[in-house]
């Protein structure tokens, strides 16, 4: 009887493990937007005075996570870890169980870009989990032992994930899961392809709840919600990869999203403007060699007040979030040809001029393929690596 109630909270150990490491892993890849969800939750509970420190917390957090599930995995200090796993998921489960009542405009944010979940589905996902840690830790004596193999073998996946971290923190994500990915065609060259973009949509109001729907997607108690008015959107078929990026040109003081699916353009994002001499001297070093290459190089910026004189001629703005989304580094370049976003570089890796022919050059579709089956591969071959160390070792 005791051999089988340790297999069952053993098993159930396991699944919760696997779940929580996935969900860290995820967004260890992307600590830019794991910071972007933690802000959400920050506005959400009225805390935004803690709003500098979501980068860094959403990060600690998503490493916690992935460590809790790998040392669950191995088997690790059974109690101390099922203890803190508890504590963790009962706060996150009354945490997602106000998103469900309140239903604000934000996404859990449980596996960063990867997966989006309601807010329904987001409670009853961690009321199962929930059940699964309960199973696993109480009672606690029955937790077993641990062969000392998988201390050994939970010590190589902690640095494996401490360094991937920091490699997350400096480089652009292997995968990129935003809408913002290679092959996403920007609005303004769909549009002008003739494509039947929008439909008509209609914003209802019930019970201080906010929705809106399509003619197809009216709810059968229509009749019990408020008429708010009319909007339109972008089609579900397009809006996968259909991206839009506003661009305000603050000489002319108008709005000229149209030049970044013109050609050959290159998007310098940046954000923030704490870069150093020799840092705005690179970047002008990529602005010249990408005009060498038939490239209109544009820098993309919060605002201009601290850009270098010699870049101002074409320095546009546009909000802090379009920024992010297009390029989670900080002077990182996106490249562009005919409105579709081919390739990214985190600011650490810019190309050299040689790069640069190299994919003015190339099929546009070719290197968007091959840019992102490159990450995808190096993350999976990660996360196998991983597993192998945590079951096999």
């Amino acid at each position: 009887m005791i051999s089988l109630l340790l297999r069952l909270k053993r098993f159930c150990g396991f699944i919760f493990g696997v779940v929580f490491f996935l969900s860290g892993a995820v967004k260890l890849m992307d600590p830019v937007g794991a910071g972007l969800v933690m802000q959400e939750y920050y506005d959400f509970l009225h805390m935004g005075f803690l709003e500098p420190t979501a980068k860094l917390f959403g990060t600690a957090l998503a490493l916690a996570e992935s460590l809790i599930g790998a040392a669950l995995i191995c088997g690790v200090w059974r109690r101390t870890t099922g203890f803190i796993a508890l504590i963790l998921q009962c706060a996150f489960t009354i945490l997602t169980l106000l998103l469900y009542i309140y239903n604000p405009e934000m996404d859990c944010g449980c596996f960063g870009e990867a997966i989006h979940l309601t807010h329904k589905q987001t409670f009853v996902k961690n009321l199962i989990l929930l059940a699964l840690i309960l199973t696993y830790y109480i009672p606690s004596k029955h937790l077993g032992e641990t062969r000392t193999r998988k201390y050994i073998s939970f010590s190589i996946v902690s640095i494996s994930m401490i360094c991937f971290t920091v490699y997350s923190l400096f480089y652009i994500p292997l995968v990129d899961f935003t809408a913002y990915k290679p092959g996403a065609e920007l609005l303004t060259s769909a549009s002008e392809g003739g494509d039947d973009l929008y439909e008509a949509v209609f914003p209802y109001e019930k019970d201080g709840m906010r929705g809106t729907f399509s003619l197809e997607e009216l709810p059968e108690d229509i009749a019990t919600w408020t008429f708010v008015g009319t909007d339109t959107r972008i089609k579900k078929d397009f809006a996968d990869s259909i991206i839009e990026i506003s661009i305000f040109n603050p000489r002319s003081q108008r709005y000229v999203d149209s030049m970044a699916g013109k050609g050959k353009v290159m998007i310098i994002s940046i954000y923030e403007t704490d870069f150093t001499a020799e840092e705005w001297d690179t970047i002008e070093d990529l602005v010249q060699n990408a005009k060498k290459c038939g490239i209109n190089a544009l820098l993309l910026a919060t605002g201009t007040d601290d850009i270098p004189e010699n870049l101002q001629k074409i320095t546009y703005t546009s909000d802090y979030k379009t920024l992010v989304s297009l390029n989670r580094s900080n002077g990182g370049v996106t490249y562009f040809r005919n409105g579709i976003l081919i390739k990214k570089w985190a600011n650490r890796s810019l190309p050299d001029i040689a790069t640069i022919k190299e994919v003015a050059t190339d099929d546009p579709t070719e290197t968007a393929i091959d840019h992102q089956s490159k990450g995808s591969l190096g993350f999976q071959g990660f996360l196998l690596y991983v597993f192998a160390v945590m079951l096999l070792l």
